[in-house]
């Protein structure tokens, strides 16, 4: 009898190896035959599973997002029942920043997506979709524009840890001031 595959879990083997690509040679670097060989895999087996590069590439983000979703979670969690705002802010952007290795790796494929979603709509509409729903969320423990603002400052953080140009220590500074003036009591939030 045929050994029966689970196709989610081939799909997500694809994706890591997908992410692997693009982490360590760049996106540009990401094509079905690459992703295959470092599956470990045929083209072909890679194409049954997506049809076409725009697809591994969106079911690879929602990997990605899955990862940093249950970091959050952990991280949230961690908190206890009724986390201070800021507490609870910083808990769940300090998951999505370039940190250690497991969330740099991330980092740089979530990069690379960006770079790809530039020319490619459909994968716009993803990101786009889950920057501003995590934005709503923010706005709805801080002010709209600390909120907008926040995320525009996480991404800028997450480049200029990517790069080298600033330490982590220098990342999570940065975090925590930008944080303390929008929770100050002078700042009039909770």
């Amino acid at each position: 009898m045929p050994k029966r595959v689970d196709p989610t879990e081939r799909r997500t083997l694809i994706a890591d190896a997908l992410m692997r690509v693009a982490a360590e040679r760049g996106l540009e670097a990401v094509s079905l035959r690459h992703v295959a060989a470092e599956a470990g895999a045929t083209t072909g087996l890679v194409q049954h599973y997506f049809g076409t590069k725009d697809e591994m590439m969106l079911f690879a983000l929602e990997v990605v997002s899955g990862h940093t979703e249950a970091r959050i979670g952990a991280a949230v969690t961690a908190l206890g029942p009724s986390p201070a705002p800021r507490d609870l802010v910083r808990a769940m952007v300090t998951q999505m920043l370039p940190l250690d290795d497991a969330r740099r790796a991330d980092g740089k494929v979530a990069l690379a997506f960006f770079a790809y979603a530039a020319t490619r709509p459909e994968v716009a509409e993803v990101q786009r979709r889950g920057s501003l729903g995590l934005r709503d969320f923010f706005a709805t423990l801080m002010p709209y524009a600390a909120a907008t603002t926040l995320l525009a400052l996480v991404e800028g953080l997450g480049l200029y840890l990517l790069s080298g140009t600033y330490t982590v220590e220098d990342g999570l500074r940065v975090l925590d001031e930008y944080l303390d003036s929008v929770f100050s009591p002078a700042a009039g939030r909770p």
